[in-house]
């Protein structure tokens, strides 16, 4: 017995404002249930022009825990069918988890039984599969119309299934069918590689909607598939299509994933895709001789220590660095028109504002925290671990600043600045490059070789000029 669902919700809030279950024994309805629901909050405009559900029409309809005794007696003992299971189940699951309850149920999805009994369409929509097979929908992106016509479809689904091999397969606990997003075939998924690199979701339209990393690709993938937060699983509704490039070595992974994040800017990637840094921290010594730290608009800043997106950003990290380094806020610019720190006054800073500390060994702490931030060498290489057997990656920075990362084979010899300039591909420095190289560096040691000849202050044409020798 199958329960054949359709909700309507009001959409970012992803509550149910109408809902319609058609019980489907294999040949002909045997029972159905719909009706509309009250959300309890207000639907927007734009999916009252996409259902005509509208606020006045749910306001005496009633509220879920009210329908939920009969949602769940008659899906009880069915398979859970929609198009796009995973995101009307997965609702329906939290109205119920909201109310204390559980509700499991064996589930399947018409967008996946589709993309494999139905190969070749352009689009798996429920609009465009009911077109293919001469379905009429009733009455679209309404919960009983479209509940109506999935019925249509899983039946003609069921007709083209011989023997419901296709169907037991999907319903196989340890089949990976019934965790992939509906829109990804199984095949691409199959063929990712478990290398460490960077990975690409797309959606139908071929757009990157999220850029990732992994030490090992497929692995890192497929756990989106498992991840029960709203914003993954909008993303895996959305992803029909995975692509990826492999690296060699997580380092030059993360080094890939900031510089593709920051040129795609895609729209589920939030931590990375800032792409103008507007803040710069900077030092100075006043009259008596202590340094400062302070922040300001990076234009106005010849040599910044850090660069930052704003001033929050900078601000937060100034306020760490000083509690790490027991730093007085005054002299760091945290604390303004005051004599004495208010940290002093609860011994987090040692009395630089007081007159109680020697300026040469506040001034001590204020270096190693400026040091702890900076690369220990201006010119140095790392040598990382190549996509093959016969390859090696390098990642190169000069004069304090990346300049990118690239694949040699091993047997060839590299010695000078220009020898690595002429191999590597050319990336942005930023906040977050430094992030991951100042991490890496922490934790490592034997992967990195300090380049003994001088390079000048370099810029990008250059850095091009010399590769191009």
């Amino acid at each position: 017995m199958y329960s054949i669902v359709d909700i309507e919700t009001t959409g970012h809030s992803s509550k149910i404002t109408e809902i319609s279950i058609f019980i489907f024994d294999g040949k002909k309805v045997v029972n159905e249930y719909t009706t509309l629901v009250n959300p309890e909050c207000s639907i927007p405009p734009f999916i009252t022009n996409l259902t005509g559900i509208t606020d006045a029409m749910v306001s005496n309809a009633p509220k879920f825990f009210e329908i939920a005794k009969r949602v769940f007696e008659i899906t009880k003992d069915t398979i859970f069918i929609a198009h796009n299971v995973n995101f009307d189940y997965n609702i329906i699951q939290k109205e119920f988890k909201d109310l204390g309850s559980d509700f499991k149920r064996k589930k399947l999805c018409t967008v996946r039984l589709s993309r494999k009994l139905i190969p070749g369409l352009k689009s798996y929509s429920l609009g465009a599969l009911c077109a293919s097979q001469n379905i009429e929908i009733k009455d679209r992106h309404r919960a009983k119309g479209d509940a109506e016509a999935t019925t249509i479809l899983f039946e003609q689904l069921l007709q083209l299934d011989t023997d419901n091999v296709v169907i037991n397969s999907f319903l196989n606990p340890r089949s990976r069918q019934a965790t992939l997003p509906p829109l990804l075939p199984k095949k691409i998924v199959d063929n990712l590689s478990e290398k460490p690199g960077v990975y690409y979701f797309k959606n139908e339209k071929g757009e990157v909607i999220y850029v990732g990393k992994a030490n090992n690709i497929k692995q890192r993938v497929i756990s989106h598939f498992y991840d029960k937060s709203k914003k993954e699983q909008t993303m895996c509704l959305e992803t029909s299509n995975v692509t990826f490039e492999e690296t060699g070595s997580e380092l030059v992974a993360l080094l890939k994933e900031s510089s593709e994040i920051k040129h795609r800017y895609p729209k589920y990637n939030r931590a990375q895709r800032r792409t103008q840094e507007s803040v710069g921290l900077f030092s100075y010594e006043d009259r008596d001789g202590i340094i400062h730290l302070a922040f300001n608009r990076l234009k106005l800043i010849a040599n910044p220590i850090m660069s930052f997106y704003n001033a929050t950003d900078s601000r937060l990290f100034l306020e760490k660095l000083c509690e790490e380094f027991e730093l007085c806020p005054k002299y760091c610019h945290l604390q303004t028109n005051v004599t004495t720190c208010f940290h002093y006054q609860i011994k987090k800073c040692n009395g630089i504002c007081k007159n109680e500390e020697a300026v040469d060994v506040y001034n001590l702490r204020v270096q190693n925290a400026i040091k702890s931030v900076q690369f220990q060498t201006n010119n140095f290489v790392i040598k990382e671990t190549g996509r093959t057997a016969k390859e090696n990656a390098y990642v190169l920075v000069l004069n304090g600043i990346y300049q990118g990362f690239g694949f040699v084979n091993s047997k060839q010899t590299l010695s000078s600045a220009h020898d690595y300039l002429n191999i590597i591909e050319l990336k942005k420095d930023n906040n977050d490059i430094k992030r991951i190289l100042n991490s890496y560096l922490k934790n490592q040691t034997k992967n990195i070789e300090p380049l003994a000849d001088y390079v000048p202050e370099l810029n990008s044409f250059d850095l091009c000029a010399i590769k191009q020798k």
